[in-house]
């Protein structure tokens, strides 16, 4: 009995001075080293959804700019005649709407249904240059996680093999490295699953904001245009 009291109360002074404790640290490179070549395309992957979505982010804040005041300089330039005012206008501010409200300024005097179909095409052109590389997003949101599982999945072919291969001489440093590469490719995976995906719903919301700028933006041009008929 005193021997035992005596050994807890040896144990539990060495942890107090912190005698004979190895602490194990590892990196996050080491880690990925650990992943095998998936953690590589993993690492690819995520440096291509962050440049996508810094390149996306930075052209669709500039795409949803407008100046309070244009419309307002429209509808005064064309009651008064000044449809090259109007254009000088549109061409002096380099947005998505103003491209839009210059296309149907060229097209006054055709009938309504021809000016509106114009300005409707210009405006698919352009909500389709602020989705450029927004589907890669989406891509590496759901290859990623796949991605992991299938580095989930070699690791324990590896762990298995290894164990066959052993005999009876089996330890768990000789199952490390498949175990390894099986957990680390499953957590890179799901983040940059989780990242693309993320990054994709911030881009695609920002960009229905553009198209509902747009899309009122026509529909205040339409009516200016029937005013004078009016």
């Amino acid at each position: 009995m005193k021997t035992g009291i005596l050994l807890q109360i040896n144990t539990a002074a060495q942890e107090a001075t912190g005698e004979e404790i190895n602490e194990i640290s590892l990196s996050v490179y080491e880690l990925a080293l650990k992943g095998g070549w998936i953690m590589a395309i993993l690492v690819l992957l995520s440096l291509i959804a962050i440049y996508v979505f810094i390149e996306r982010y930075l052209t669709i804040s500039r795409a949803s700019r407008e100046d309070k005041n244009f419309m307002n300089n429209i509808r005064d330039f064309i009651h008064n005649g000044r449809v090259d005012s109007a254009l000088a206008l549109c061409k002096n501010n380099d947005t998505p709407i103003s491209r839009m409200i210059e296309k149907g300024l060229t097209r006054i005097g055709r009938p309504l249904n021809d000016v509106t179909a114009a300005i409707e095409n210009v405006g698919k052109l352009e909500i389709s240059r602020l989705e450029k590389n927004v589907a890669g997003l989406a891509t590496i949101a759901g290859a990623a996680p796949m991605l992991g599982f299938l580095g989930t999945v070699i690791g324990m072919i590896i762990a298995f093999y290894d164990m066959s291969m052993a005999g009876n001489n089996i330890d768990v440093a000789l199952l490390s490295t498949g175990i390894y590469q099986a957990m680390v490719t499953t957590v890179g995976g799901l983040i940059v699953g989780i990242l693309a995906y993320v990054c994709y719903n911030i881009l695609v919301a920002r960009i229905e904001k553009v198209v509902y700028k747009l899309e009122a933006r026509s529909t205040e041009f339409m009516d200016l245009l029937n005013e004078p008929a009016a």
